[in-house]
């Protein structure tokens, strides 16, 4: 057997791991993706959690799964389906088994396809492979037992045992794809150093999956994906979103040299930039869990009136309760960072799935005209750039600005060049100057910008109030008067609407004369880049807009718009930023692409629907 073996060479390859949501597979695709990442592939990640904190055992609603897409070249998406699923009971296999190709390959705990684990996952025969109508190759490895023989003299009870059943799988998975043990033992190693003997454990069950897959000859064939992109040289890490996003923060306020303050509460699927944030108080950071949404934000438009950058972090159902106190800083011209990670709604709806659907929310769930900055993160690693950028503006421009991302690239991981911020813009805010006492009001402006400047408290001569009540352009006092009013307001919005000179131009990707205009923002990015690339490559005339600045719009969205004669805009929502470009740009011929299912893009539904508006 040993000489049929053969190790074929791919460009990209797709790993979905999945099981309970106790089973690990998080950790397991997590250790995975580095490993890939330490060998120079490019990788994106998707992890896929169920909602239930923590559904029974074996059950249908339990499955928690965790795709990793990793190329020889540059990925952009963690890829429709997968070309090898590991199921670690017969309800993973039910419910993931529409994740993974034809000619795959699927990798099953034999010793958990029992006839109480297939009741449990409601199948109607002792034969689920059959029941499926699977024809895909199916790898049956008595996983838990062999944990349980490998570790039998290790003093582990049998809970513990049982629990490193995810790094057998592991193991095998690295055998199929020849990859090198030494990065996932020493992430083993560092995640369970308070416990070395539970790290010794899972590294013995790891090698041991290895070398199950090596000595029997698990499969004919094994694979490798050779890094053929070369990539610029630099420190690299896997990363995530949520935690981008929380280096992005801290980056702004070490470059603004101000100290970074995050009121929050706990809400899937922002509360990781909380966790993140609270292990830096020696960089200045301070962080305040909050008894609840509302006190999270006011708290944090405090801080930014003592003159902290200051944050909140929530999700759409978060963004409901923060309207009021987010309202108080646009009247009060105050700089404060609302990050939305955007999940499946309404009401609290899908927790722990991605949608973009909060966007007019941000853009206009608010009373009074409350004009607000709205910036949209394209990727995991974007997540660092957009955090920073949301900070400068709101700095430099004295507003709140609302960060959106979303569950998908929150929680899925990319490859990251550690960057270098010296290389990043400097944020100057508007501080008032020794020369403006004695003729400074509150709302005294900077005529080039519209932006008012900024006296922080105990600033000698520069004592004032502001407050949720209108004030008074001139002096600063409450005003009812009409006319300032209306002043008031137009001067909110211009200062938000010039904010356009200080941002990039919108870019096109693609053909200059396309027939066809693809319009993305947001998390997106990936699938709709992949959907054009392939379109491209198979003589379609297609180019590419994304939008990361969505209020203001880049100045010249309306040039590039009318251009092209056919527009396609996709969105996870049912039109909102359709409806935003019609009414910003008008004239425009705008088609849509719409699909609110809390899963990512499919690329080949995009590539379809996109060819039949091109064939119309």
């Amino acid at each position: 057997m040993a000489d049929e073996m053969m190790v074929k060479e791919l460009e990209e390859v797709v790993v979905r791991f999945s099981g309970d949501s106790g089973d690990g597979m998080q950790l397991a695709g997590n250790i995975f993706s580095n490993v890939s990442a330490t060998v120079g592939n490019d990788i994106c990640t998707f992890p896929d959690y169920p909602a239930d904190i923590r559904a029974p055992q074996g059950s249908l609603t339990g499955v928690s799964g965790f795709q990793v897409h990793i190329g020889a070249g540059q990925v952009y998406t963690p890829g429709d389906r997968c070309h090898v699923l590991v199921a670690m009971n017969p309800s993973a296999l039910k419910t993931q088994i529409k994740f993974c190709k034809p000619q795959g390959l699927i990798i099953t705990d034999s010793d958990s396809f029992e006839a109480r684990d297939l009741e449990k996952a409601q199948f109607k025969t002792n034969n689920p492979f059959e029941e499926l109508g699977i024809k895909q190759e199916v790898l049956e490895v008595p996983i838990s037992s062999m944990c349980k023989e490998s570790l039998k003299d290790s003093g582990l009870d049998n809970k513990s045992i049982l629990r490193c059943k995810n790094m057998f799988a592991l193991g095998l998975v690295c055998w199929l794809f020849n990859r090198n043990l030494a990065a996932a033992e020493k992430m083993l190693r560092e995640k369970f150093a308070k416990k070395p003997e539970i790290a010794e454990a899972n590294i013995k069950v790891l090698n041991d999956g290895f070398n199950y897959g090596a000595n029997t000859h698990a499969s004919v064939s094994t694979y490798k994906i050779e890094s053929k992109a070369p990539k610029s040289k630099g420190l690299y890490t896997d990363i995530n979103g949520n935690k981008a996003t929380a280096y992005g923060l801290i980056a702004a306020a070490e470059k603004a040299g101000l100290g970074l303050y995050l009121g929050s509460y706990p809400i899937t699927p922002a509360t990781d930039i909380l966790h993140e944030l609270a292990k830096h108080k020696s960089l200045g950071v301070k962080t305040v869990q909050c008894e609840d949404e509302i006190a999270g934000c006011a708290s944090a438009v405090g801080a930014a009136f003592a003159g902290a950058l200051a944050v909140t972090t929530t999700s759409g159902p978060g963004v409901c309760l923060k309207s009021e106190a987010m309202n108080l800083a646009v009247i009060g011209e105050l700089p404060l960072v609302i990050v939305n990670v955007q999940r499946g709604g309404p009401s609290t709806g899908l927790p722990t799935k991605s949608e973009q659907t909060d966007l007019l929310q941000a853009l206009y769930g608010r009373n009074g005209e409350s004009p607000m900055p709205v910036i949209a993160a394209t990727s995991p690693t974007n997540c660092f750039d957009a955090a920073y950028m949301a900070c400068k503006i709101a700095l430099e421009h004295m507003t709140p600005v609302v960060l959106l991302t979303d569950a998908f690239v929150a929680n899925g991981s990319a490859a990251w060049k550690l960057p270098n911020l010296d290389e990043y813009p400097a944020i100057n805010p508007p501080y008032v100057t020794p020369d403006m006492a004695g003729n400074w009001t509150p709302y005294q402006r900077n005529p080039e910008t519209g932006v008012r400047y900024w006296a922080t408290p105990g600033t000698e001569g520069f004592m004032h109030r502001i407050g949720g009540l209108e004030k008074s352009n001139e002096t600063g006092a409450i005003s009812t008067e009409p006319e300032n009013h209306n002043k008031m307001v137009h001067l909110r919005q211009a200062k938000v609407d010039k904010i356009a000179d200080y941002i990039p131009e919108l870019e096109v990707l693609g053909d200059e004369d396309a027939d066809l205009l693809i319009v993305g923002w947001g998390g997106t990015y990936g699938h709709l880049r992949l959907a054009m690339d392939y379109m491209r490559e198979h003589g379609k005339k297609v180019a590419f807009a994304h939008f990361q600045y969505i209020n203001p719009l880049p100045k010249n969205t309306a040039d590039v718009l009318h251009k092209y004669k056919k527009i396609v805009v996709a969105e996870q929502n049912l039109g909102q930023f359709a409806g935003y470009l019609r009414m910003k740009v008008p004239g425009l011929n705008i088609s849509q692409f719409n699909q609110v299912k809390g899963q990512p893009f499919v690329t080949r539904e995009l590539i379809d629907a996109f060819t039949k508006l091109l064939e119309e």
